[in-house]
């Protein structure tokens, strides 16, 4: 299983210049690249090397620099036309197809640049790196992260590295390759109600409320239409800004859900069972001034994160069919509308059974999960 990590490096003032030239010189020598790529219709990586990589040498690149900006352009033809094949771009003829078709890719002078084993080396003891620039070799570039960022760091990565500036900060965002554990025949399931007042409730009672996110973001949205209303370019470097910060806050807040969750199925042997909520933003109809955050919502980065994580501990997670969860009773199946008076509350207007919303819910993704692991389990009467 491939993972990434990203530790901060913490460079002096002489090593950040150099960083900051070697960003520079190869974002622009792929920006030439790109130029090349599209004047002579060729983007795929060997055949573009032709072509290139004389001139990447002659402009000081070293031979994996300028590899890998070959490639790097390369890649991004190849995802350009993977977008208009897929019609992402709009019809043939199209204005904004027709842009993207007839002018080279950019790159921003700071984009990252990815680096192999060749050009940079880790001492996990020392936690600094040494790195090709177009400066020189820089040696006992200090690196940081948490304590199980850097034991992953140092028992797991594999492969390339890439450099990346952002607000004014140095990453290295590390490639590691992870074994998977296989799963583990679950005793139960954890059923798993994900929300916006509540962001997940389960069938154990936990709650994990995002009443706080939810302020957060509502903060946010405030500072984001003043900022609008400036309309300069400062105001849009801080708007790009503050998005960056609100998807790490709630990236941030997915994690710890997911950590807590993924741990109580592997600490009792049970697997998690989940709404499936493919084109929940699509089947579901809400009042004006909900809508900003149903479609701002991140349901399925909370699914993603829970998924990797129960990958590594081997806990199998299951979808199940989201349709009624919050309306239906668990104990006599009835399902109406009516059965939820309010956002919070539930209770059956059949056999009156009452409680919170969220975990009446839980316990019916718990249940369908249950129903759908027994048939999937059921021996093939043919083979039998």
């Amino acid at each position: 299983m491939k993972l990434v990590v990203q530790v901060k490096l913490l460079p002096t003032a002489e090593q950040t210049a150099a960083l900051r030239l070697t960003l520079h010189a190869c974002n622009g020598a792929a920006n030439d690249v790109s130029a090349v790529a599209l004047g002579t219709g060729v983007s795929r990586e060997y055949a573009l090397r032709k072509h290139v990589y004389a001139a990447l040498k002659a402009r000081g690149l070293g031979a994996q620099a300028a590899q890998h900006v070959i490639k790097k352009v390369s890649d991004a033809y190849t995802t350009l036309h993977a977008n208009v094949r897929n019609g992402n771009l709009g019809p043939a003829g199209g204005r904004r197809r027709v842009k993207a078709e007839s002018t080279p890719i950019s790159f921003r002078p700071d984009a990252a640049q990815p680096f192999d084993d060749r050009c940079l080396s880790w001492q996990h003891d020392q936690q600094t790196v040494s790195i090709w620039t177009v400066a020189g070799r820089v040696k006992n570039l200090r690196f940081t992260g948490s304590p199980e960022q850097l034991k992953t760091l140092r028992a797991h990565r594999r492969g390339e590295s890439d450099l990346v500036h952002r607000d004014g900060m140095w990453f290295l965002i590390a490639t590691c390759d992870i074994e998977e554990k296989p799963e583990f025949e679950p005793v139960d399931w954890i059923g798993v109600d994900r929300g916006i007042a509540n962001l997940a409730t389960t069938s154990d009672l936990d709650n994990f409320q995002g009443r706080r996110l939810l302020r957060y973001r509502r903060w946010h949205a405030r500072k984001r239409a003043e900022l609008q209303a400036r309309k300069t370019k400062s105001a849009r470097r801080r708007l790009k800004k503050r998005a960056r910060r609100e998807q790490r806050h709630a990236a941030q807040v997915n994690h710890k859900i997911a950590k807590q969750v993924v741990a109580v199925a592997e600490r009792t042997g049970r697997g998690i069972a989940l709404e499936d909520l493919g084109g929940i933003r699509d089947r579901v109809s809400v009042s004006r001034h909900q809508r900003a955050t149903l479609t701002s919502w991140p349901f399925h980065q909370l699914e993603q994160h829970i998924r990797y994580k129960a990958k590594r501990a081997g806990v199998p997670v299951l979808l199940v069919d989201a349709r009624y969860t919050s309306q239906m009773c668990p104990r006599c199946r009835h399902t109406e509308r009516a059965n939820r008076p309010t956002r919070d509350h539930f209770r059956c207007r059949r056999c009156g059974l009452a409680g919170p919303a969220d975990v009446v819910a839980a316990v019916n993704v718990r249940n369908r999960a249950r129903s759908v692991w027994v048939h999937v389990n059921v021996p093939d009467p043919i083979a039998a």
